[in-house]
Order: structure tokens, then sequence, then C-alpha cells
């Protein structure tokens, strides 16, 4: 807890709303919340009960019905005829063509007797019986669906689930496929596939009457719902909650509400034995806690209208006596903040608050004063600092332009002189920008290629200097002096001693809201001692030697950092194999 905190909590109206809340409302919120937990604990062991009776009936009924249709289907496998064609694949399609009808007939007249939608035989081998398969509705190519090929290789039955298919079933359908053999033989023989329709399974798996808006769910070993009772919303995919599955890991038959796409529901399960299914029953807690809600809200509205009485008694005897000074203490605070507007406080009493609101009226005009007073310095002692900062031109770089030219007009006469006399009108004319700070990046890369031809034509040499910048940054706004600078001390200090091996990229580029602009070398780097002046020290900002070789670096950093914060600054990366490479990162201006 804070001091802020502390300072509210010993206000004496506060203290008051404290010890009424404490004493009155906690504790009728406390049995509210027990009676309501009672309350659903009940309704849920009620719940569960009586739904895990149901699904104990549900699961003997399915059981039943499982056994029986095993039996019926042992009673197909068993069949001597169909035993005897299935022993020897047909070699012509004549024996081919004999076979399906031989199987056909058995099969219609056996099939009848078995309780379920649909029962089909497959050979183990279907590919060398292509008319039989044709006949049945099935591709030869059966043999080499996944389901098939696990069939083939269990001995034990197993179970999958199909979902609707254009043109075959348009619902989901559970198959019972079991592998049979010889009758006096282990060689396999066929696979029985036995569907169970929506229909078949839902005289085992109908929600009970006296439930209503119950869901009944059957679970496979991965939990993945096989059928479900309401317009199979949910098969062929799990349970859309995992604190469900959770639940079942558990070993708990049932516990509190779980929230299953925005509807709370009391869950209860029972595992069946001779099957790898799960029974899930899921009753909505809101058909069970009617009557409970009701009640709750008669008492929410209770406490509600009992609560404003109570802040009525709290405000009636607190409000006259406490309020002006509360009113006065968060006044002050402004104060303490530095936020002095509308701070203009009076008061018509004669008593002791009202000399305390009229000299606190006072003392905020004062105050205001000297707060213009001090705001007017220091925004022209910035002003000072950035014309003093801006206007740092190397005097040596004018003298010796102003040498070569003088020089250059000696030897060659007119050649060159109007030509070098532009580019430092130009660079000049871009230096100074009529006096305003800001200018675009396109024209602060005009004013480093003017002084670039001076020195190329000062010093008779080729500076090779590359330019890379996104057509879209040349219009940005951009802090004028801030290039040329840095691309001087590259030439004066990276590449003056190979002017034919050593080059200079200019690159920038946008990054959200910030130009980078990137002033690397292929030069020797700065020594070790000098890059570690360079270095940021404690408190982020960038140390720069006081000798005549950092002021243009320490002049671009101050005036970033003295424009737009310690976030903006210049960083060195540099190497005796890696060169020297200089990133500004600079804002866009909204407003130039």
């Amino acid at each position: 807890m804070n001091k802020a905190s502390f300072r509210r909590l010993n206000s004496f109206r506060n203290r008051v709303i404290l010890i009424f809340f404490m004493i009155i409302i906690v504790p009728f919120l406390l049995f509210a919340y027990y009676t309501h937990i009672k309350s659903i604990e009940g309704i849920s062991n009620a719940n569960t009960g009586i739904s895990l009776s149901y699904l104990l009936q549900t699961k003997k009924n399915f059981e039943l019905y499982l056994t029986k249709l095993n039996d019926q289907i042992n009673e197909l496998i068993g069949n001597k005829q169909i035993q005897e064609y299935l022993e020897k694949p047909p070699q012509t399609s004549q024996e081919e063509e004999s076979f399906t009808v031989n199987m056909l007939t058995s099969l219609y007249q056996t099939i009848p007797s078995i309780d379920a939608f649909r029962v089909h035989v497959y050979p183990i081998r279907p590919s060398l019986y292509p008319t039989y398969m044709s006949t049945i509705g099935e591709s030869a190519e059966l043999e080499n669906e996944a389901w098939f090929q696990r069939s083939k290789a269990s001995v034990s039955p197993t179970w999958n689930l199909f979902m609707p298919q254009k043109g075959k079933y348009a619902k989901p359908l559970i198959t019972y496929i079991k592998r049979f053999s010889g009758l006096y033989d282990q060689i396999p023989r066929g696979i029985v596939s036995t569907d169970l329709s929506e229909d078949q399974l839902k005289r085992f798996f109908t929600p009970a009457e006296q439930m209503v808006g119950q869901k009944l769910l059957l679970l496979n070993e991965q939990g993945i719902v096989v059928f479900d009772s309401v317009d199979n919303k949910w098969t062929g995919e799990r349970v859309p909650v995992e604190s469900f599955y959770e639940l079942m890991k558990s070993g708990s038959r049932a516990t509190g509400s779980i929230d299953i796409q925005g509807t709370a529901y009391l869950p209860t399960y029972l595992r069946m034995d001779n099957e790898p299914w799960t029974i899930v029953s899921l009753t909505p807690l809101a058909e069970l806690t009617g009557t409970i809600r009701e009640i709750n809200r008669l008492f929410i509205i209770f406490l509600v209208v009992y609560l404003i009485g109570c802040m009525f008694v709290v405000v009636y005897l607190t409000i006259y006596f406490t309020q002006p000074i509360a009113q006065l203490v968060r006044h002050m605070r402004k104060v303490d903040k530095e936020d002095l507007q509308h701070l203009h406080l009076s008061s018509s009493r004669k008593d002791e608050v009202g000399w305390l609101y009229r000299e606190f009226d006072s003392l905020i005009h004062k105050i205001e004063g000297l707060v213009e007073a001090a705001s007017l310095s220091e925004r022209k002692k910035k002003e000072l600092e950035f014309q003093v900062l801006s206007h740092q031109i190397n005097p040596h770089f004018l003298y010796n332009t102003l040498e070569s030219i003088r020089w250059k007009a000696e030897i060659h006469g007119r050649s060159e002189i109007s030509e070098m006399v532009s580019a430092l009108g130009n660079l000049l004319r871009l230096s100074l920008n009529q006096g305003k700070e800001i200018t675009t990046l396109g024209r602060e890369i005009e004013q480093v290629k003017a002084y670039v031809w001076i020195e190329q034509a000062r010093m008779g040499k080729n500076v090779r200097i590359l330019y890379a910048f996104d057509d879209e940054t040349l219009e940005l706004p951009f802090l004028r002096l801030l290039l040329q600078p840095l691309i001087e001390n590259a030439i004066q200090h990276s590449i003056r001693d190979n002017f034919e091996k050593r080059k200079i990229l200019l690159s920038g580029r946008r990054e959200e809201d910030d130009i980078i602009i990137e002033i690397a070398d292929n030069g020797e780097g700065i020594p070790e001692e000098t890059l570690r002046k360079l270095h940021e020290d404690t408190d982020g900002n960038v140390m720069y030697a006081q000798s005549h070789k950092g002021v243009g670096l320490r002049n671009v950093n101050d005036r970033l950092r003295l424009y737009f914060g310690d976030n903006y600054k210049l960083t060195i990366e540099s190497g005796k194999d890696i060169g020297t490479k200089i990133t500004i990162k600079h804002p866009i201006l909204k407003e130039a």
C-alpha cells in the first residue's frame, strides 16, 4: 500500500464508509456467497445422482445391445457357404461373377437378422474381387484405406467413426469392424463392417425427459465425440473445453460447473466396461438453478437499496464537515504535481475554512507567476543553446575552401572558380536554411553532395561515396546540419589516407515512426581507446572527446538529444576489420 492509499484511508469520511462496509455489507456478501455455493453444491449432487443412475441404465442397455450384435455377426461369420465362397479367390471373370451372385444371395438371407443400419462383408483382399466390390457400392481400392489396414492387422474388433460423405451417407456412422478367419484354420478370410446409424444410437442415448436441455455424448479413448444426442453438433471433434478432460483424468464423476461456448453445464460421465468408450451427460446449470437466480436477484436488489441508504447516512454526516477540507487537500496535491491550471478557489465562509481557501488562492497566484517566469527563462536558454550548436561550422573548412579558390584562380584562371563558388554558396544556403531549424532529408543530402564536391575540388581526389535512400523518406522533415559534419568526419579520419580503395555508404530508411540514417565506411576504424571514450556512460549519454576530432560528433548528438530526448542519439560501431558505422535515429515529425 503506497502513501496515497494511506492518506485516503486517514480521511474521516472514508473511514466511516469503511466501517459501515465492514460491519454491514461484508457479512451480507459472505452469507449470500455461502448460501449460493451450498445451493449449487446441493443441486450438483442431486443432478449427479440422477444422471449417474440414468447413465448406468443406458450403459447396461447399450452393452446388452452390443453383445447381441456381436453374436449376430458371429452367426454371419460362421455361415459355411460364406466361408466356402471366401476360401479361394476367383481365377477368371466367370468365377468372379459366380462368386458375386452366390455371395450376395447368402448375405441377403443372413443380414436382415442383424440389428444394424448396414452390414458389409469384404474379402481380405478386395482388389481381387472388383465386380463384387462394385456391386456393393465400394471401391476395390478399399484395402489401401487406413481403417481397413488397421482392422486387417488386428485380431480384436475395432470401431471407426465415418463422417458424412456426399453420395454415401448424410449423417455420421459408427462402424463395428471385425476380421474373421476360416472355421477350421487361422487363415484370414474377410472383414465384416457393421454400421450403426444415428437412429440406432438414439434408442439408447436419448436425454431423460426430466432433464431439460440435457446433452448425451459418447467419447472414444482419444476424447473424440463419436455421438452427440443434439444434432451430432460435436461429432468427430473434441469437446471444446480442456477443463472437461482434466475433470475426467481426475477420476471424479462430477464437480462444479464447466463453461462450454458460453453455457454452464454440470457434467457426469461413466466409462463402459467392454468398449473403449465413455458416456457423458451434460446438464445446463441454468435449467437447474432458475429458482436460485430469482432469490439472488431479490437479494441483490435488497442489498443495493440497503447500501444506498447507508451511503446517504454517511454523506449526510460527513459532507458539511469534511468535504471542503478534502477538496482543499486535492488542490494541494495538484500543486504538488505542478498542475496549476484552474486552481483559483473562492469561499464565502467566514470561518477558518474560508480563510484557508483565500490564502491558498493567493499562494497559487504567486506560484503561477514564478513558474511562468522560470519557463520563459528556460525556453530562452534552450533557444540560445540551439543557436550556438547549430552554428558551429568548422572554420578550418571555410578557410581551406577560400584558399583553394584563390589558388585555382591564380593557376587556372576562370576554369573552376565559378563552379567552386557556386558549390560553396549552395552549401552555405542549405546550411543556413533561412534560419529554420527544420529542413527536409532531401535538402540535407543536397548539402552533403555540395560539400563532397568542394572537398574533391580542394583535394584533387575523387571521394567514393554512395547514396541509398527510399524515395518516400526524402520529403520527410529533418533537423538541419546533421549529416554534413558526419560525412566530414568520415572523409578526414577514415578514407583520407587511401581514396582509391576507401569508400563511404550513406543510406536511409523508415522504421515505423523513425528515420534511420547510417554512415558506413571501410576505413581502418576508430582506435580502441578513442572508441572507449565514445561509448555510452551510465546515463545512456554518448561521451565524446573534447578534441577537434570529436566536435562534429558531439554537436550532432547533443542537438538530437536537445530536440527529441535521450532516445534519439548517435550509435557508433567500429573495428579494425569492419570499418566504422554511425547510426542516426531521427523521429518522423508530424508537422515541420
